[in-house]
């Protein structure tokens, strides 16, 4: 786990996040939309910068100066954990189905990994992006 300063900035739409140490910006339309895109901005520059071979700098260790009305604060970030989150490398998966459900299914021409992949992101209540 690692912690990144930012700077929030408030803007006419949110805020602004500046991310010093890897020289990138986001933004947010309230604070925890603004530090959910710092912390989604800082995983993919990093996991892009190691899938390269690239370095990725450590963070900083004190919070960088701020203009008035600004905030810095760290966002916390653990690199393995993000790119497990994001990983949509399909994988085979066996399932056992009545007989009777699976033959009329593959009549009605449904696929069934989409089916499953449907189910599983409602009941995980996960985000569906299609």
């Amino acid at each position: 786990m690692k912690a990144y300063p930012i700077i929030l900035s408030p803007s006419e739409t949110g805020y602004l996040v500046s991310i010093p140490d890897l020289d990138i910006d986001t933004q947010g339309s309230d604070i925890a939309e603004a530090l959910y895109m710092a912390r989604d901005a800082i995983g993919a520059w990093a996991i892009c910068a190691q899938d390269m071979g690239l370095p990725v700098p450590e963070p900083s260790t004190t919070l960088p100066e701020t203009a008035k009305g600004e905030v810095a604060m760290y966002v916390d970030i653990d690199f393995d954990a993000y790119r497990q989150n994001i990983d949509t490398t399909a994988e085979r998966t066996n399932v056992s189905l009545p007989r009777n459900l699976k033959r009329k299914a593959e009549a009605a021409g449904i696929s069934f990994s989409a089916v499953l992949q449907e189910a599983l992101k409602e009941k995980l209540q996960l985000t569906i992006v299609k």
